[in-house]
Order: structure tokens, then C-alpha cells, then sequence
């Protein structure tokens, strides 16, 4: 049965286990028509599996997931031909070309009719069109699959990790797809790890953490609520700035790439460190003070920072 509701997908007090692990832990969120909601969160936070409930592959150990109406429990027949998937390390047929794929894909659906250059085009694939998939660089691989979830124009788009593995550019590509889609006003459900693609994407962001959702609202609002500071960026530092800024009473984190990162509430902050720093006669090559950012609102939150969507660090909170 269908009810009738603004939201496309409502998740009440979700909870999924593995034995004795707790993959998803009581999480609630709504996710309404049109919009573009962001799970955020380390490899392991329960991000695949929460999405994997609401797609209809794994079924939940208690609580209720509905969808476009329906109760995703019981109405999976329904459900699957009105969504589109783009699963974590998708892949396709190596000797199969692109444009020979979305029509495969689209028999599959019975969407005979779709309209196979539309599609290319959306995802920017028209000079790759007679490509086998084995040549097609790792993001034209991922950009082939977001057309694949969109070949019987679905109601809801589901994108895990769509950019993992992506270089830079390739990212910043497939992010440019992904806006086509928002313009477009489909409803998509992203997980990811990448803080930037989070706050650039999404209307909204759900930041997960050991299954439990620990903070949710529009991006701009998670930085307004959750921060009250402005981050000194030091670049190519030597060994001494760490510690002197430290015996000042702030708490720098230091990263791979010779930076040190202090947040600093007061303007005057900034003046007296790089004082400090001149009067021992340490050295640094630069600087720059911006806003924070989700990637400081994950680590207040959550005391960790990420790196290709693993914990690597454990900090203030």
C-alpha cells in the first residue's frame, strides 16, 4: 500500500546487527522529494548498510523504512522499478561499449524506449559512446554507472561512494554529473566520505558515526551550530612551530604535508602566534585563515579526522 507523504524516503529508529555488531543503531532521518541528502561518514560508520535497507537488498533487524510511500519491507516488487542504484565499486562488461551497456541496462528495465543519447550526454560520455568499458578511465567508469542507474528515469537515485578512488579531477567530474542531477530535481540519496563533495552537494547532511547519526542539517547550518572559531593554516613548517603554539594554550593538529592546523576565536590570535613563532626563529612559507569547514565539524564532533575514508587521527573535541 502507498500512503501518500512530501517525503521520499522516511527511516524510524532503524537499527541493523551482524551477530553481536550493530551495524545501524536507531537512526531516524526523512529525506523529501527533490532533494539531495548526504550520509557522511568513515568506511564502516553504517552508511552502505542503511543504504542497502532503503534500496530493498538487505532487510532491517527492527524498525521501518518507507519509500516513495511504500514500506520497503513489503513492497519490494514495486519499489525497484521506480529507483536507480549506483553501487560501491560498481563495474560493467570490459568488451561491451558504452552506449552498448545503457542499452542492455535499459532492455533490463523494459525501458525500451529510453532515450540512450540524453543520457551519454547527461553524464558527459558522447565522445566515449563506441568505448569498450575495459578503456574507459576509473571516473568514466563511474560516470557510465550513474547513467545506469538512470536508465528507467527513476523517482530516486541511491550513490554509494560514487567518487572512491577517483583522482582530483576525475571527482570534481563526476560532482559536475551529480549537480545535473540536482538541477534536474531527482531525489538522491549520497553516501560519502569526502567532506568537500558533502558540503558542495547536498541540501542536507546526516554525519554518521559507529552506526548512530551524531549530527544533521544543511551544511551551512552544521558549520553555523557546530563552530565558533576560524582555522590558521601553517604550510611547510618546521619541527619547532608545533610545540610552541602548543605552550600558548592552543591545540594545533598537525598533518602528512608539513602543515599545522590551529582553530583560533579571536582576530589577534592569528597576530600572536606568527609572533611567537618569529621571536623563536621558527620557519613556515606560508599561511591562510579561513571559515571551518564539515571536515572541523566532523572532528569537533567526533574527535577523528579521515583520509580515503579511514580514521587516521584521534583529536580534540
Amino acid at each position: 500500500m502507498t500512503k501518500k507523504t512530501k517525503y521520499a524516503i522516511e527511516v524510524e529508529k532503524l537499527t541493523k546487527s551482524y551477530g553481536d555488531l550493530l551495524a545501524v543503531d536507531d537512526i531516524s532521518f526523512t529525506v523529501s522529494k527533490g532533494e539531495v541528502f548526504a550520509l557522511l561518514g568513515p568506511n564502516g560508520a553504517g552508511k552502505t548498510t542503511t543504504v542497502e535497507i532503503i534500496d530493498t537488498i538487505r532487510a532491517p533487524s527492527s524498525g521501518k523504512v518507507t519509500l516513495l510511500g511504500m514500506d520497503v519491507t513489503k513492497n519490494k516488487h514495486d519499489i525497484v522499478h521506480r529507483i536507480g542504484v549506483l553501487p560501491q565499486g560498481f563495474s560493467s562488461f570490459d568488451r561491451v561499449t558504452v552506449r552498448e551497456t545503457l542499452q542492455y541496462y535499459s532492455r533490463l528495465y523494459s525501458h525500451r524506449n529510453t532515450d540512450i543519447d540524453n543520457l551519454i550526454e547527461l553524464v558527459n560520455l558522447k565522445d566515449k559512446a563506441k568505448e569498450q568499458y575495459k578503456n574507459l578511465s576509473g571516473g568514466l567508469r563511474q560516470r557510465l554507472g550513474i547513467a545506469i542507474a538512470l536508465v528507467n528515469d527513476p523517482e530516486v537515485v541511491f550513490l554509494d561512494e560514487p567518487t572512491t578512488g577517483l583522482d582530483p579531477l576525475a571527482r570534481h567530474e563526476v560532482w559536475e554529473v551529480l549537480q545535473g542531477l540536482k538541477k534536474k530535481g531527482k531525489t538522491v540519496l549520497l553516501t560519502t566520505h569526502y567532506m568537500e563533495e558533502a558540503e558542495l552537494l547536498a541540501d542536507r547532511v546526516a554525519i554518521i558515526s559507529k552506526g548512530k547519526i551524531i549530527a544533521l542539517d544543511s551544511p551551512a547550518e552544521l558549520i553555523e551550530k557546530n563552530t565558533d572559531f576560524q582555522v590558521l593554516t601553517l604550510h611547510s613548517v618546521d619541527e619547532n612551530v608545533l610545540e610552541i603554539i602548543r605552550k600558548m594554550g592552543f591545540e594545533p593538529v598537525p598533518d602528512n604535508n608539513r602543515e599545522i592546523k590551529t582553530r583560533v576565536k579571536f582576530a589577534d590570535d592569528v597576530q600572536k602566534i606568527l609572533s611567537a613563532v618569529k621571536d623563536a626563529g621558527a620557519l613556515y612559507i606560508g599561511l591562510d585563515v579561513h571559515k571551518p569547514n564539515l571536515e572541523e565539524v566532523f572532528l569537533k564532533l567526533t574527535g577523528e579526522t579521515l583520509h580515503d575514508g579511514h580514521v587516521v587521527k584521534k583529536r580534540f573535541k
